[in-house]
């Protein structure tokens, strides 16, 4: 079934991340430290917004999630107040390899998540979902949800930024009805839907 997110759910939601984190594969032991991924783009989500996690509860764990926030901007000014530091003393930079000094360079710039093309999209989400539940609506079902309640509190748009060598996932979104946006900032493709929009 699909539920709002609940704080027992937060070790889930870390494994979730790390199982799905390259590119749709499992990342774990990619990074000297498995957390480096769901510290950037799970845990931040579910600290700041945690009405807007939905997760996938299999009844025995959670095996899927979307976590978003309503506006980036803000999302932006809470992490430099609240989390940069944090962050940047977990993770120094000094001595890992370079892909991971790039991973980590994500959670020290989240300016980089200011997309000045997307102001009708301020939301912005994450979702994944463990290979076995794919290819069965959850992914539908979990977006459906989150734009209901983006759109009820008056959100007009979210938008993503998805890795270009995951093709399995961009037709995902092309079946929902994300269309590409323009981006003078983003390196990835960045995805825009409406929120009355019927998905």
């Amino acid at each position: 079934m699909i539920r709002p997110y609940r704080e027992t759910d937060r070790d889930d939601v870390y494994d979730i991340c790390v199982r799905t984190g390259a590119s749709g594969a499992d990342a774990t032991g990619l990074y000297s430290r498995d957390a480096l991924l769901p510290d950037i783009f799970a845990g931040p989500y579910v600290d700041y917004a945690p009405d807007l996690a939905f997760m996938v509860d299999t009844g025995e764990r959670v095996a899927g999630y979307v976590v978003a926030v309503a506006d980036t901007a803000a999302f932006v000014d809470w992490y430099e107040r609240e989390r940069l530091a944090w962050f940047a003393d977990r993770y120094p930079v000094a001595g890992v390899t370079p892909d991971e000094a790039d991973m980590i360079e994500n959670g020290l710039q989240p300016r980089r998540m200011l997309i000045p093309e997307v102001q009708d999209y301020p939301a912005h989400l994450h979702i994944d979902l463990l290979p076995e539940l794919q290819g069965q609506g959850f992914g539908r079902q979990l977006i459906r949800m989150l734009i209901t309640e983006l759109h009820d509190r008056g959100v007009p748009g979210v938008h993503l930024t998805m890795p270009p060598d995951n093709p399995s996932a961009r037709a995902f979104y092309d079946r929902l009805g994300f269309r590409e946006l323009p981006s003078s900032t983003a390196e990835a493709p960045v995805l825009g839907l409406a929120t009355d929009a019927v998905v």
